[in-house]
């Protein structure tokens, strides 16, 4: 065998081809110039991003070993809240769209649920503690900005948001949120299939243990998104300040 030739399994054929078509996409830069990107915040809530409420109020029911939330909860206080905040701040700054999804029944029984949210017992009703978006990445409500409930992991898949967006002329996502996947993951190869060019902000993401963090942004990565850090997608938005200032 050619020692310069790469063993079956470990070569990609079709690398090059997503990197170009989703990673330098030129309309990415595109995008920013025209203002037409958002800020997509995922579950960022009570339900599923605080200690002691939600899916965590009781250790003998979610399954979740206690060294998996510390690291999950470490993730999140020290690095992915603080992180969306800045990214938030920044799309504010720049009057782009900051938009906030999260997991709330239409009703108080949850009847309207999907039928894997039932089976997995998740209700946060209206109006409840575990549907309220963590104080510090909340909606700003002199910002107006959008609120979309949804009561299945793809919140295109069970919402209107491709509509909003639509409306609101947007070709371009940056994500943040959890679970990286969960929620995160499945928005995201939605997003994509549906034609929006997605950037998901790695260090504002975060699930219950690093290894399934990671083997969600491999599958993602070049495929359906493009993945960065915060300083580099802070760096884009201040571009995006630049030219247009």
């Amino acid at each position: 065998m050619n020692s310069g030739q790469s063993k079956p399994g470990h070569l990609d054929p079709l690398k090059d081809v997503y990197h170009e078509a989703f990673v330098e996409n030129p309309a990415q830069e595109a995008f920013l110039k025209k203002g037409t990107v958002a800020l997509l915040c995922i579950d960022l809530q009570y339900l599923d991003a605080a200690r002691g409420h939600g899916v965590f109020r009781d250790a003998t029911q979610h399954g979740v070993s206690p060294e998996a939330q510390e690291y999950y909860f470490n993730r999140l206080e020290t690095m992915v809240l603080p992180g969306v905040r800045r990214m938030q701040d920044a799309f504010r700054k720049h009057q782009l769209e900051v938009i906030h999804t999260r997991i709330q029944s239409l009703t108080r029984d949850g009847r309207d649920r999907s039928k894997g949210h039932r089976r997995l017992g998740l209700l946060a009703p209206p109006g409840s503690r575990d549907a309220d978006f963590i104080e510090s990445v909340g909606p700003v409500e002199e910002q107006d900005e959008i609120v979309i409930n949804k009561t299945a992991s793809g919140v295109f898949s069970s919402t209107n948001l491709h509509y909003v967006l639509k409306n609101l002329g947007i070709e371009a996502l940056y994500v943040v949120g959890v679970y990286t996947n969960e929620c995160v993951e499945t928005t995201v190869r939605d997003a994509c299939d549906l034609g929006y060019l997605v950037t998901v902000v790695e260090d504002c993401c975060a699930t219950v243990t690093r290894e399934l963090h990671n083997a969600s942004l491999a599958t993602l990565r070049d495929r359906y998104a493009r993945i960065v850090q915060l300083d580099e997608a802070l760096e884009n938005l201040s571009e995006y300040h630049e030219v247009n200032a």
